[in-house]
C-alpha cells in the first residue's frame, strides 16, 4: 500500500509539472489589453452584432423609398366546379360546369410616395385560360396598368419613418462606439483587479520572506535573552499571519487571472502576466469642451430626441385615426384577349377605375378621443422626461470631468507615498535588526508599505476609469484631439 501510494504521489506530481510547463505565459501591458479586449472580448462581438442588426434595419427602411420590382404568378390554377354565369337570352342566372386550367403572370414595378405616404405602380400582366370542357383556350393580356394608391387625411407612416430612422441609425453608430467604450472600461476593471492581484502575491511572499527571516532571529535572541517571550511570540504570530496571507493572494491571484483569461478569450492553457503602466497622460480638459462635446457626439441626446420623435408619431396617428379616414384608388391601363397569343396584344382596349373609400366614426364612446389624449398626456410626460434626462446627464458630466482633472495629482501623491512607505519601511526594518524599536513598530511599517502599494495600484485604475468614462461620454480622443471613430462597412462583413 506505502508503494503505491508513493507512486501515485509521484506520477500526480509528474502530471502537474507537465501541465504547469504545457502552459504559454503571455507578458501583456495595459494598452495591449485594452486593444484585445476590443477585438476579442465576448462584449465587443455583442456591440458588433448589436450594430449589424441596425445597419440592416435601416437598410431595410431605404429600400422603402426605392422602386420595387416584383413578378408574381399562379401556375397552374385548376378548377372543376358549377359557376354563375347570365343568361341574357333568358335574362337570367344559370349554373355551368365548368373544368378550367390558368395561368397567371405579372410583372410590377411599385414606387412609395413618402411625401404623400401613397404609392404608384406599372404593371404588365397575362392569363392563358384554357376550358377543358369545351376544348379551347385564350390569351388575357393587359400590357400596361398605372396605378395609384393614396390615403386621404390619415397617418402617414412613411413621413414619420423619414424622420425617425436615420436619427435612429446615427444613434446607433454611437451607440457602438459608446459601447467599445464601456469595454475599455471593463478592461481597466479586470485588469488593475489581476495586477493587484499580483501585486498582493508578491507583497505576501516578500512578507513571508521577511518574517521568517525575523523569526528566525527572533528566536536566537531569545535564545541570548535579548528579547522577552511575548516578542518572540508576536514574531511567530507574524509569520503564521505571513504563510495564511500568502496562500489567500495564490488563490485570488487565479481567480482573477481565470476571469481575466474569459475576458479576454484566451484558453486555460494561457498563462497571463501584466505590466503596470508607469506614464499616464499630462491632460487637463475644460468643462466646456467636454460639455459641447457631449451634446453633439453622446448617444443618449439623439435617444431623447428619438423618444420625442415616436410620441409625436403616436399622436398624429391617434389624432388621423379619431376623425375622417379615406382612400383614393384610381387606375389606368390597356386590356385584350384573343385565342392566338399575338393577336392578344394587337388592339387592346382602355380600362379606368377610380374608387374612394371613406370612414368616419359617428358613434365611438369616445373611444379615439380617448386615444387622442392619452397619445398627447404621452407627448407631454416624454418632454418632461427629456428635459430631466438631459439636465441630469449635463450635472453628472460637469462632476465627472471636476473628479478626472484631479485623477492626475491623485496618481503623483500615491506614487510618492509608495516610495516614502517603501523607503520607511526598510530603515524600520534595519532599526529592528539593531534593536533599536519594537516589533509593532516594525509592523506599522511594514502595514503602511503594503498599504501604499495597493493605493497606488487603485488611484492608476482610478485615472484610467475615469478617461475611457471621458471618452465615451464624448466619443472625443482627448490625448490624439480626434473624434472616436471605426470602419463601419468593416463591421457589416
Amino acid at each position: 500500500m506505502n508503494k503505491l501510494l508513493l507512486f501515485s504521489i509521484v506520477t500526480l506530481l509528474l502530471f502537474s509539472t507537465k501541465k504547469i510547463n504545457a502552459q504559454e505565459v503571455i507578458k501583456l501591458t495595459f494598452q495591449e489589453v485594452i486593444k484585445l479586449s476590443e477585438e476579442q472580448s465576448p462584449n465587443a462581438l455583442m456591440a458588433k452584432h448589436t450594430y449589424r442588426a441596425s445597419y440592416w434595419n435601416y437598410r431595410t427602411f431605404v429600400a422603402q423609398y426605392r422602386p420595387s420590382l416584383t413578378l408574381t404568378g399562379t401556375t397552374p390554377d385548376y378548377s372543376t366546379a358549377y359557376d354563375k354565369v347570365w343568361n341574357s337570352q333568358f335574362e337570367r342566372w344559370d349554373y355551368k360546369a365548368t373544368n378550367i386550367i390558368s395561368n397567371y403572370s405579372s410583372l410590377v414595378l411599385s414606387q412609395n410616395i413618402g411625401f404623400t405616404g401613397g404609392s404608384i405602380s406599372l404593371s404588365s400582366d397575362l392569363t392563358l385560360y384554357n376550358d377543358i370542357e369545351n376544348n379551347s383556350h385564350r390569351f388575357i393580356s393587359s400590357p400596361i396598368n398605372i396605378g395609384l394608391t393614396q390615403p386621404l387625411f390619415r397617418y402617414n407612416a412613411l413621413k414619420w419613418q423619414k424622420k425617425i430612422e436615420p436619427l435612429r441609425y446615427q444613434a446607433a453608430k454611437k451607440t457602438f462606439i459608446t459601447s467599445i467604450e464601456s469595454v475599455h472600461q471593463q478592461a481597466v476593471s479586470f485588469f488593475f483587479s489581476l495586477a493587484l492581484a499580483q501585486i498582493n502575491k508578491q507583497i505576501a511572499d516578500i512578507n513571508y520572506s521577511n518574517a521568517d527571516t525575523l523569526w528566525r532571529i527572533s528566536k536566537g535572541r531569545y535564545e541570548l535573552g535579548t528579547i522577552a517571550e511575548d516578542e518572540l511570540l508576536q514574531m511567530q504570530l507574524s509569520w503564521l499571519n505571513a504563510e495564511t496571507s500568502r496562500k489567500e493572494a495564490e488563490i485570488n491571484l487565479r481567480d482573477r487571472e481565470i476571469r481575466m483569461r474569459s475576458f479576454l478569450g484566451f484558453n486555460e492553457n494561457v498563462r497571463l502576466e501584466l505590466t503596470l503602466p508607469t506614464e499616464i497622460p499630462s491632460l487637463q480638459v475644460s468643462i466646456q469642451e467636454v460639455f459641447d462635446l457631449a451634446m453633439t457626439n453622446n448617444p443618449e441626446i439623439l435617444t431623447q430626441q428619438l423618444k420625442l420623435l415616436a410620441a409625436q408619431s403616436n399622436v398624429a396617428q391617434a389624432k388621423a385615426e379619431s376623425g375622417f379616414n379615406a382612400n383614393l384608388i384610381a387606375s389606368f391601363g390597356l386590356r385584350d384577349q384573343d385565342p392566338n397569343f399575338r393577336l392578344a396584344y394587337s388592339d387592346p382596349n382602355q380600362q379606368q377605375r377610380i374608387r374612394i373609400g371613406f370612414s368616419f366614426p359617428i358613434l365611438d364612446w369616445g373611444l379615439g378621443r380617448g386615444k387622442y389624449k392619452m397619445a398627447k398626456s404621452s407627448l407631454e410626460l416624454a418632454q418632461v422626461q427629456s428635459q430631466q434626462a438631459i439636465a441630469d446627464f449635463q450635472q453628472n458630466l460637469f462632476l465627472d470631468v471636476e473628479k478626472f482633472n484631479l485623477q492626475a495629482a491623485q496618481v503623483g501623491i500615491a506614487a510618492k507615498s509608495d516610495t516614502v512607505a517603501q523607503k520607511m519601511f526598510e530603515v524600520t526594518k534595519q532599526r529592528f535588526l539593531i534593536g533599536k524599536i519594537s516589533v509593532l513598530e516594525l509592523n506599522n511599517a511594514d502595514s503602511k508599505k503594503d498599504q501604499n502599494k495597493r493605493a497606488y495600484v487603485q488611484s492608476l485604475q482610478n485615472y484610467w476609469n475615469f478617461f475611457y468614462n471621458l471618452r465615451s461620454l464624448t466619443l472625443y480622443d482627448f490625448v490624439n484631439k480626434r473624434p472616436l471613430e471605426t470602419d463601419y462597412d468593416n463591421l457589416i462583413k
